[in-house]
């Protein structure tokens, strides 16, 4: 939620008396007796506050029993009611819950907050008509006697009242949370519902905010904590778990924590743990929708149709047109990219309700990935105008603004969307290498797709984010493909470190194919896997290949077996620990295909789509699990083994500012030390000791080959050939490097200018080509490519480098004009020609080549028309 801060600020929303009525008029009435009626509650008695242990402390049994006994005793305080009924709810025992509601509601006839509390009774006792005329008894009741409800209790119980009713967030925000944290600063709930508000518009950093000064005013509220997790889980996974521990430290029942585990542990597939925190969530209470739901999740993640239909059903008994339950299946569903699921499930939840607006967003965003777009599109805005202050309602309804100035490009089933500029520079480029890659991983996979694909480029990151995810952020992410649709970064949102946009987007369109082939049943680890092992396929430079620290990381115990490898895709530790979640998933792949072929990986594939589990589908071709985590074990270790086996990886024990005799010193001991020997090659080039460093760079080369780092034995050599001027063993050094990177536009920039020496065009032509893979929107490449196709008569290269040096603001555009309209006279393209021609005078007036080239032109078409008049 933004209320009042962040990058993405939405606008203050006003309600007129006319658009809200008596409630809005009553809302300000209520806030005016806030401000002048004192808040000060008196101190709970001390039994009250030991029956209230029992209920923050999950024991709901006995905090019943001590209600009961309170009662008996001393019926004038309705606290012991309230608690009652909660811990009567919390146990599942509506009809128990309803009655003590009714008793309640007699003796305390103007209670706000039996009102407020006895809304959801009614609700899971099917009394959904006495739970509205509640809502309409609560204004009555604040319009009639606000006076009686200012204390800060009550407000806080207004305040929510009002956000159920859709009055402004930022209204109640300000002037009923805010006002009450002035007037009484140590009542706990008052931050307990700001951060509730905050989460509920996705402000995840206000959130933690409010929950973590509820935790420092009372650090035993399991309810504190459990919203700290919430708030940290999209951002910083071990907060969010400490957090969760210690809800579930004060309140081992606490069953939102409960919950929230068994949520983490459906998206790491761990469904049998999942099942058992069930179990203790139903233990508690039997009936608990989101606990079946979450079953009905598992059932249908496993294809047992029936007991998902079951469980589902038992989720509604109580409450059957609860919304909740069909939302949180498919909101589930769609985590696990079953988008198709996912969109009935929200349009079932919006049957019941239709204006409950998680259900309509997160059908957008279904609909938005399906490529459905103008109903994803109209149902954002729908959802925006209902809450100006959900995040990701108002992200989308602004990043659809922002695509509708995008430029589309249609060619064989594909569909591509990007900046207009951008489409005119490299859009043929983006569309031939998503054709070269349809033509080479369908047929291998036996796959027909029976609908466009619809890719989408974004030169800002945060639009990315907010296409792919809803919000920003997503920062590690270059692409994604949710089945038909893919969405990337373009080369325009990259940082100091670019990537190779090629390789990413042939990484996605191969998630299209194993997608459509699975009908989006599949487990990420082996989409991945297959996905980087495709790119490795395609380009040798592509995907990701063994090095020292994957090296390291699998002969340790950070080593994840195939049953567990989709996990090691959720809250990994680190970014190099993601990273290496899709190096062990590629390879995981690779040792199946190696022991098992092909075919039986795409066999694996059908059973999935038919909705096999993975774990059944791999023991029908390799046994049992245990076996098969054995033998890729083996196999892992094996292949790590054989990277440099003979090196040395441990840090140096080296001074700081070491002498290369000091370091030659420390190697005699330790002559294989790899990092060792890089800096002793460091420190000779820094002396000038080209015969020594020669000598120690072969030594690393034999140790480690393929080290394509910048302190590796191949980047030192590059090095020291170019202090020696020895350009053409510099360019025989680079050429083995360039086969190793992907992405080293510095190396080919080098690359080039080598080869332009010695008038290689075709490696110039080659070098170009790789340096546009990774960024097409700088002129340096394109002139390199120019220069080497109009040497090798490619006239179609050198017209499509000339005219992306024009887009790109070139120092000197009646110089690009004047050689495109050269070479499209001699390309036979004369009427463009003479416009390039034209357009470079114009630039230049007395630019004398471009007025003989322009009279050449006109005489050529002058000669082409006579000779087509005396044919007819």
């Amino acid at each position: 939620m933004v209320l009042e801060r962040s990058s993405h600020q939405l606008p203050t929303r006003r309600i007129s008396a006319g658009s809200s009525g008596s409630l809005f008029c009553l809302f300000c009435v209520s806030i005016f007796l806030l401000a002048i009626v004192s808040l000060g509650d008196s101190a709970a008695a001390a039994d009250l506050s030991e029956t209230s242990q029992f209920f923050r402390g999950g024991k709901y049994a006995e905090c019943i029993a001590a209600c009961e006994k309170a009662i008996a005793e001393n019926d004038f305080s309705e606290n012991y009611r309230l608690l009652k009924i909660r811990s009567e709810m919390e146990l599942g025992r509506y009809e128990a819950a309803l009655k003590s509601f009714d008793e309640a509601l007699a003796r305390f006839p103007y209670s706000l907050q039996l009102r407020w509390l006895g809304r959801e009774v009614c609700q899971f006792n099917r009394q959904p008509e006495r739970a509205a005329r509640l809502d309409v008894e609560i204004t009555q009741m604040i319009q009639q006697a606000p006076w009686r409800y200012s204390d800060a209790v009550n407000q806080i119980v207004v305040g929510r009242f009002y956000l159920s009713q859709g009055i402004d967030p930022k209204k109640v925000l300000d002037t009923v949370y805010n006002v009450v944290k002035k007037r009484q600063p140590t009542y706990v709930e008052t931050f307990l519902a700001s951060g509730e508000l905050a989460l509920e518009k996705n402000d995840f950093a206000l959130a933690a905010e409010a929950f973590q000064q509820a935790i420092k005013l009372d650090v035993g509220d399991p309810a504190a904590h459990y919203g700290l997790a919430r708030a940290f889980a999209p951002s910083d996974s071990e907060k969010a778990e400490a957090a969760l521990k210690a809800a579930l430290k004060w309140n081992p029942q606490h069953v939102p924590s409960l919950l929230l585990v068994a949520e983490e542990q459906i998206e790491a597939e761990r469904y049998d743990e999942a099942e058992q925190t069930l179990t203790q969530v139903t233990k508690i209470n039997p009936h608990q929708p989101r606990a079946l739901a979450y079953r009905a999740v598992i059932a249908h993640l496993k294809n047992q149709a029936e007991s998902e239909k079951f469980n589902r059903l038992a989720a509604l008994r109580h409450w059957p047109t609860n919304p909740e339950v069909d939302h949180l299946i498919g909101r589930k569903l769609s985590q696990k990219y079953r988008f198709v699921e996912g969109e009935k499930y929200q349009r079932q939840a919006l049957a019941m309700s239709e204006n409950y607006l998680p259900a309509k967003m997160q059908l957008a965003q279904d609909l938005l990935r399906l490529g459905h777009e103008e109903e994803g599109w109209k149902l954002a805005d729908e959802a925006f105008t209902a809450d100006g202050y959900n995040v990701v309602a108002h992200n989308l309804v602004t990043l659809q603004e922002s695509i509708a100035k995008f430029r589309t490009l249609e060619a064989d089933g594909f569909i591509l969307r990007m900046d207009a500029r951008e489409a005119e520079i490299y859009g043929h480029r983006v569309l031939a290498l998503l054709q070269r890659a349809r033509r080479e991983l369908c047929p291998k996979y036996d796959v027909e797709l029976m609908q466009p694909v619809i890719v989408e480029l974004f030169p800002r990151q945060q639009d990315f984010a907010i296409r792919t995810f809803g919000l920003p952020g997503g920062a590690g992410f270059l692409g994604v493909c949710f089945g038909t649709v893919i969405t990337a970064n373009s080369p325009a949102s990259q940082t100091s470190s670019p990537t190779c946009w090629e390789a990413t987007l042939y990484h996605e369109f191969c998630h299209v194919v194993t997608l459509n082939k699975t009908n989006n049943k599949m487990p990420r680890w082996l989409s991945e896997g297959i996905s980087v092992y495709e790119e490795c396929q395609a380009d040798k430079t592509w995907g990701q290949t063994m090095n020292p620290k994957y090296r390291e990381m699998l002969l340790s115990d950070e080593f994840v077996p195939i049953s567990k490898l989709s996990g090691a895709f959720l809250n990994p530790k680190s970014p190099l620990h993601l990273q290496f979640a899709y190096f062990e998933s590629s390879l995981a792949v690779e040792f199946l295909i190696q022991k098992y072929g092909l075919d039986t990986l795409k066999r694996i594939l059908v059973d999935l789509g038919a909705g096999m589990p993975i774990n059944e589908s791999l023991a029908r071709y390799a046994g049992l699990l245990e076996s098969l985590d054995a033998d890729f074990a083996a196999y892992a270790r094996k292949q790590a083994t054989a990277l440099a086996p003979e090196a040395d990886w441990s840090a140096p024990e080296l001074p700081r500012r070491a002498t290369s005799t000091m370091i030659s010193a420390w190697l005699a001991d330790h002559p294989n030390n790899y990092a060792g020997l890089a800096r002793l090659a460091r420190q000779l080039m820094n002396e000038s000791k080209w015969d020594d460093v020669k000598a120690t760079i072969t030594h690393m080369r034999k140790l480690y080959p393929h080290d394509d780092t910048t302190n590796g034995a191949l980047s030192l050599l590059a090095e020291v050939h170019r202090e020696l001027n020895d350009a053409g063993a510099e360019r025989q050094t680079l050429e083995e490097l360039a086969t190793l990177s992907d992405d080293d536009v510095d190396l080919f920039a080098r690359l080039i200018e080598l080869a332009t020496k010695t008038e290689d065009w075709s490696a110039v032509k080659k070098h170009a080509a790789r340096w546009l893979a990774v960024n097409p929107l700088t002129a340096a490449p394109h002139r390199a490519a120019a220069t080497a196709a109009e040497v090798l008569h490619d006239d179609p290269l050198a017209i499509e480098s000339y005219q992306a040096q024009l887009l790109l603001q070139p120092f000197d555009p009646a110089e690009i004009h004047l050689q495109l309209s050269t070479t499209l006279q001699r390309s036979g393209n004369l009427p463009v020609a003479k416009r390039h021609a034209l357009l470079a005078l114009e630039e230049t007036p007395r630019f004398r080549a471009a007025h003989e080239r322009l009279l050449a032109i006109v005489r050529q078409m002058e000669q082409n028309a006579s000779k087509e008049a005396e044919s007819k």
